[in-house]
């Protein structure tokens, strides 16, 4: 009997190991499933809608081929669409019924210019309107997406690009050539498939188990059935001769076959179990729905308006990946241009007062190396980052602010550095405006998380103790007045040194002191830099201004005066002489200030600033 059901063991085991090796081969579903669009349309790039991403769950494979290089990024929907809006582009969707991608060709549009409105007062909407084609003499070049600003992340390899990404809800992928060469025309998208075989372990255990068992049996078998026959008295004439075994050799024949058995009693479940990972058992956890995306929704997004009060959705300018990148990219672009001095290529990442300020650093710089004025640009941490609310249509949302506060990650006693950036076009890169360094002491006001934002406030809004306007002409009345300015209530300027050393009165008592011959005459005056305020979470803004500062020394009774030697101011101005006229020299402060509610008791905040000697020459 114990025969039989040894046989019937191994039968069992044979069928459930069976089993459970051909889930794991010749039953094994794929491991992913793949789209593929084939474009042969001629466009200038490649957009993959968010549903055709989404079109599987799971992170997507992307896989571009062309002739020459590839480019491949990937951002939100409506930075995307903004970017290729003006040129033709083809559009890859998906088609639920077929299961299959779709290809659309767009034509890029222009905005037309506003008209003026008619007499009546009548408001007139001008569509956009397909681009023109542009004259043979004009630049037809199509231009590259790489390098821009808006991407979340890029890719360029030649002839092929292939990556993994987890796009997120509202997230588009374009793709363009990277170069004159022609669009990539084929393009597969593939997601991973759960080909997790749960039973696959348990048979393997089970059938293990039950040849384990049938071994088990056999061996009882055996030993039942030498047992069972019994000694024999009338040996044969043939054995009779044989020397009897002894015990000890008994005990080593035993030995050796107990270890036989006991060979295939380890190897066959080790065999089976070595080879099993977490595809070959069931799970008990909590699976997700099978037609949701694995990816969590776009942190960006806006709160839903409560029903029947629609609002236009907004998203903040820039998402904190994005942002790090951006500020990556700055950072290394400054380091390398200030090592090279190299003023032409400043206007690629700095504008405005942070542009002048740099430009006349590097001509300092020409003739006093030593003489750095310039603020650096670490790449990071952010320590605060506040983009702009700005609307996720792609036809207005520009143009763009961002204000950070950047750590020096070397040095920390470094003050911070804040930063203003503006981006005036989807096609242009983030420009820095305002660079300052924090004041230590002013506590930094509470402001909205980088996925919300904060809106930018209007230059005229009365909302706060003084409009954004007026910050820059009230501050440039008290460097001139001093506690005698009918602005110096409004403001705490305690705890800086602006007061004391830029004060224009002390200032001049103190070079006419030094130098009786001449006559210094200072003047403060609101920057022409533009303006940004930025909300606060106490209904305040953070406010980014300039006040300009412009110092006359005119020699008397008849004498004459110049710029001593290796100064900053002379080596700028390149005037070695002496003048009758005299000598002048400006300086910018860029000023960052937090600006309170109106009907607070709380003063206005300097909260950091960077002064830079912008321009210097004779008296004309």
């Amino acid at each position: 009997m114990r025969f039989v059901l040894a046989i019937v063991a191994f039968v069992a085991a044979a069928v459930l190991i069976g089993l459970g090796i051909a889930q794991r081969t010749v039953f094994l579903e794929p491991a992913r499933v793949s789209l593929t669009a084939t474009v042969d349309e001629a466009a200038d790039y490649i957009v993959v809608q968010p549903e055709a991403l989404a079109a599987h769950p799971g992170k997507q494979t992307l896989s571009a081929a062309g002739d020459g290089t590839v480019f491949l990024a990937y951002g939100r929907s409506s930075d995307v669409e903004a970017w290729v809006r003006s040129s033709d582009h083809v559009t890859i969707g998906y088609d639920a019924e077929t299961d299959s991608l779709v290809s659309e060709r767009v034509e890029g549009v222009t905005d037309a210019p506003a008209e003026e409105p008619p007499a009546d007062g009548t408001v007139v909407e001008t569509p956009a309107t397909p681009a023109t084609p542009e004259t043979p003499e004009a630049d037809t070049a199509t231009v590259s997406p790489a390098g821009s600003d808006l991407w979340l992340d890029q890719f360029t390899g030649d002839r092929r690009v292939t990556t993994t990404i987890a796009a997120l809800e509202g997230i588009s992928v374009i793709v363009a050539s990277g170069s004159e060469d022609p669009v990539p025309d084929q393009l597969v998208v593939a997601w991973p498939l759960d080909n997790s075989t749960p039973w696959a372990g348990p048979l393997l255990v089970g059938g293990s188990v039950l040849f384990l068992v049938g071994l088990v049996l056999l061996f009882f078998g055996i030993r039942h059935h030498r047992r069972s026959r019994g000694p024999r008295r009338n040996l044969p004439k043939g054995t009779r001769g044989l020397r009897r075994r002894s015990p000890a050799d008994q005990s080593r024949a035993l030995g050796r076959g107990r270890r036989a058995i006991l060979a295939p009693l380890v190897l066959v479940p080790a065999l089976a179990l070595t080879a099993c990972s977490a595809d070959y058992w069931p799970s008990f956890e909590q699976a997700s729905p099978s037609g949701t995306a694995t990816a969590t929704p776009d942190p960006s997004a806006s709160e839903a308006p409560d029903e029947g009060e629609p609002a236009e959705e907004s998203v903040p300018a820039v998402t904190e990946p994005q942002m790090e990148r951006i500020m990556r990219t700055i950072s290394e672009f400054t380091v390398a241009n200030d090592e090279a001095r190299a003023s032409d290529t400043l206007e690629t990442r700095f504008t405005g007062p942070a542009l002048e300020a740099r430009a006349a650093d590097y001509t300092i710089r020409g003739t006093l190396p030593d003489q750095t004025q310039a603020l650096a640009i670490p790449p990071g941490p952010l320590s605060v980052m506040l983009p702009q609310q700005t609307s996720a249509d792609p036809t207005t949302g520009w143009p763009r602010t961002v204000l950070t506060v950047i750590e020096s990650s070397e040095d920390a006693a470094v003050a911070p550095t804040a930063l203003v950036l503006q981006q005036d076009a989807p096609r242009d890169q983030y420009h820095v405006l305002y660079t300052m360094s924090l004041v230590p002491g002013p506590e930094f006001p509470d402001v909205a998380p980088a996925s919300i934002g904060a809106p930018i406030i209007a230059p005229e809004y009365k909302g706060l103790s003084l409009a954004p306007s007026q910050v820059s002409t009230a501050f440039a009345d008290i460097l001139m007045k001093g506690a005698e300015s009918e602005y110096a209530p409004l403001f705490d300027l305690e705890g800086t040194d602006l007061d004391d050393t830029l004060n224009a009165t002390a200032r001049a008592n103190e070079v006419q002191g030094a130098n009786p011959t001449i006559t210094l005459s200072v003047s403060a005056v609101a920057g022409d830099a533009p303006v940004v305020a930025l909300a606060t979470n106490d209904a305040g803004a953070l406010v980014s201004t300039l006040v300009r500062r412009t110092e006359q020394s005119r020699p008397n009774d008849g004498g004459t005066t110049g710029f001593k030697e290796n100064t900053p101011a002379r080596a700028l101005s390149g005037f070695t002489e002496q003048s009758a006229k005299g000598v002048q020299s400006t300086r910018d402060l860029q000023l960052l200030f937090y600006v309170p509610a109106v009907g607070t008791d709380e003063p206005i905040r300097l909260l950091g600033w960077s002064e830079s000697l912008v321009s210097a020459s004779e008296v004309q």
